[in-house]
């Protein structure tokens, strides 16, 4: 079977990095805006976070600064 790679805009869920490289935000800032335990764009798969993409979209639409 062949490693297909998906494009960013399309997965549902973004690592760290790919998030960071998607919105333009530093990896940094992305952790310290989805350590809140109510945050509804952050998924945790154990320890790993992973960033709701739709979600987290949504949230900087609405957001006057973070």
């Amino acid at each position: 079977m062949k490693n297909k790679e998906i494009p960013i805009w399309e997965k549902a869920t973004l690592t760290l990095e790919e998030a960071a490289a998607y919105t333009g935000l530093g990896m940094q800032k992305l952790r310290d805006i989805s350590s809140g335990e109510r945050c509804e764009f952050v998924l945790w798969n154990g320890t790993k976070r992973m960033f709701k993409r739709r979600k987290l979209e949504h949230f900087l639409e609405e957001s006057y600064s973070i």
